[in-house]
């Protein structure tokens, strides 16, 4: 099923500029019954992530940095529609200095309790009805907290949401399944660049020689996947593939260095779309974040919408080196963004798919992979051999938990899945269950079952016991067409590599 219908109201009325979203009005009576929301959507990896009885529509996002101070003087507008009656409601948010909160248009009662922002609007929210809610705020991105996404750097700021953190940065409904339209403003002093997801849709210069950058998302973005960057960058724009245009924000003195890197997104663009259709967004490119600090962030790259984070130095080696992690993070533009996951239990739609099409761009190229190993029947008969090992000391591969989200259970756990699959459908057929799957969830979020679903219903067969097995047993089920294959017998209860137990970030470039 889908799990977010998007509100058809116009365009400028969800996100056409900040100010159409500063008056908000209820245009019924509150019903005689209204309770608070839950501050809660359910997920089985992230219990206390997110919150119901209403649905985001749009956010913008008006950022002002300050570069004496290092602060960020912020105002994130939410247009909401509540699905019950409504007397109080409450947004994620952690380390975020909140001065007011209105609702529609008056001021609100709201206070920090935990990671929730609990707000009481003057009038209880009826059922369905449309509400502006506007919160003002400043924010440290070097604050010191339990989980953050700022990553502070010499001249700014980047920032990391996934899988829970995006509600550090701004008050939202910090859940993939509840995806929205964003409207960025980012103010910054003379000299420096602020840069977004989305499109680049006004620059402004203000009478105090700062300039404001305005940006704005063709499609909705899961909040995990959201990206606000300041720094001393440079924007470099290049064509891609029929006229997609593409642009890479790198630090100015690195501009030079890194375009050999750069260079590659074209023909990787263009081999994925082969295989996957259309690139789903309305642009693409890297920020290679301006930060040597490895204590900074904890992962190698991050598929944050329309602009994939990277450690500057990781894009200095050579293609062969880093060819199949930057196909790993366009992949997620597909996989993850464009469809992205119902909860945080169907990581492996992500992963599973991103590290496949990752390690055939490899194999096509005659590159070993860290391992060294150069076909992908090679690389999946060693996984194979692992799966009951996996499966003891990590879980099924669709059913992990906060500690062993991000680890080769859910990477080669789930191109395993993917090669079972394709091994007993045929190529031609599973090519079409990926492309069906991307288009029917397109811009929304999906689940493991509605990808069973949708593998049943384009092979002409049910496949919910033979995917229900590779992705849910405690086994590994014999691989179609190697009957000759071997598990390893499980030993010790031992993490699969890569495991970031007790992070918030991921390294996945070892698994390719």
């Amino acid at each position: 099923m889908r799990y977010r219908t998007r509100v058809t109201a116009p365009a400028t009325a969800l996100i056409g500029t900040a100010a159409a979203l500063t008056v908000g009005s209820v245009a019924h009576a509150a019903p005689a019954a209204s309770s608070p929301g839950a501050e809660t959507l359910g997920d089985p990896v992230f219990p206390s992530l997110g919150n119901d009885g209403y649905r985001v529509s749009a956010y913008v996002l008006d950022f002002a940095y300050d570069a004496t101070t290092r602060l960020v003087t912020a105002t994130a507008t939410l247009r909401i529609r509540t699905t019950q009656a409504l007397s109080r409601f409450s947004l994620d948010a952690l380390g975020l200095d909140i001065t007011s909160v209105s609702v529609a248009g008056r001021g609100a009662g709201f206070e920090q309790v935990g990671e929730k922002l609990r707000i009481t609007p003057v009038s209880s929210l009826p059922d369905q009805c449309a509400a502006t809610v506007v919160v003002a705020y400043t924010a440290d991105p070097r604050r010191s907290l339990a989980h953050t996404a700022w990553v502070a750097t010499p001249d700014g700021f980047a920032v990391c949401p996934q899988p829970d953190s995006a509600h550090t940065v701004f008050p939202c409904n910090d859940h993939p399944q509840d995806k929205a339209d964003f409207t960025f403003r980012l103010t910054v002093p003379s000299g420096l660049r602020g840069v977004a997801s989305g499109s680049l849709v006004n620059t402004e210069t203000l009478a105090d020689g700062r300039v404001a950058y305005t940006y704005r998302s063709r499609e909705p973005i899961a909040t995990e996947v959201v990206q606000i960057t300041v720094g001393d960058y440079v924007v470099k724009s290049r064509p891609g593939p029929h006229g997609l245009p593409l642009r890479d924000v790198v630090p100015t003195a690195r501009a030079a260095a890194l375009e050999p890197a750069l260079s590659l997104t074209p023909g990787l663009v263009s081999w994925v779309e082969q295989r996957l259709g259309a690139y789903p967004f309305e642009t693409y490119g890297l920020l290679p974040c301006n930060s040597d600090d490895p204590a900074a962030f904890d992962f190698t790259g991050l598929e944050t919408q329309t602009l994939t984070l990277y450690k500057p130095n990781y894009l200095l080696q050579e293609e062969s080196k880093i060819g199949s992690h930057m196909m790993h993070e366009l992949v997620h533009s597909y996989f993850g963004n464009s469809v992205s996951p119902a909860t945080w239990a169907d990581l492996w739609l992500n992963e599973g798919h991103a590290d496949f099409y990752g390690l055939l761009y490899r194999y096509e190229r005659g590159w070993a992979d860290s391992i060294g190993l150069t076909t992908m029947e090679a690389r999946m008969q060693n996984t194979y051999a692992r799966g009951d090992q996996w499966r003891k000391s990590s879980g099924p591969v669709a059913s992990p938990n906060a500690a062993n989200l991000f680890d080769s259970q859910r990477y080669l756990g789930g191109v395993l899945v993917l090669y079972a699959l394709r091994q007993l459908v045929g190529e031609t057929v599973f090519g079409s269950i990926e492309r069906t799957f991307l288009e029917r969830y397109r811009d929304s979020a999906a689940s493991t079952q509605d990808y069973i679903a949708v593998a049943s219903e384009v092979s002409g067969q049910d496949l919910s016991g033979f995917l229900g097995d590779w992705l849910f047993g405690t086994k590994t089920p014999r691989m179609p067409g190697h009957p000759d294959w071997t598990v390893t017998p499980a030993t010790a209860s031992l993490v699969a590599p890569n495991s970031r137990r007790g992070g918030h970030y991921h390294d996945n470039s070892a698994t390719l």
